[in-house]
């Protein structure tokens, strides 16, 4: 299991990564983190909706209520082409991050 407080900063990234795919509701992203990361990781119920907040307060990610066909009503998220931008920036910030510490991890 990972620490939370080593992939904090990644979590925006973990996020906006699943909604580039399509829009998506907070239990839908938190199952699909769990079995993408092989339940290595599991993100917190108040740690993911602490994302869409901040994400949302930086118009990163928008919310739209969806009534499902069984007349279930969710709170999905999409990404912003201001969120792409940004995602586009952590992808690059997380390629210098590996480099960095590569170079203190010896086998």
């Amino acid at each position: 299991m990972i620490s939370s407080d080593v992939i904090r900063g990644y979590n925006d990234l973990i996020i906006l990564s699943l909604l580039l795919e399509k829009p998506s509701y907070g239990y839908e992203i938190s199952r699909r983190i769990s079995e993408m990361s092989e339940e290595k990781y599991v993100i917190k119920e108040t740690t993911l909706y602490s994302a869409f907040n901040r994400l949302m307060k930086q118009k990163y990610i928008e919310s739209f209520t969806y009534l499902s066909p069984q007349g279930r009503q969710r709170t999905y998220y999409r990404i912003s082409d201001l969120g792409r931008h940004y995602y586009r920036e952590k992808c690059e910030e997380w390629v210098l991050t590996q480099e960095v510490i590569d170079q203190f991890i010896k086998e």
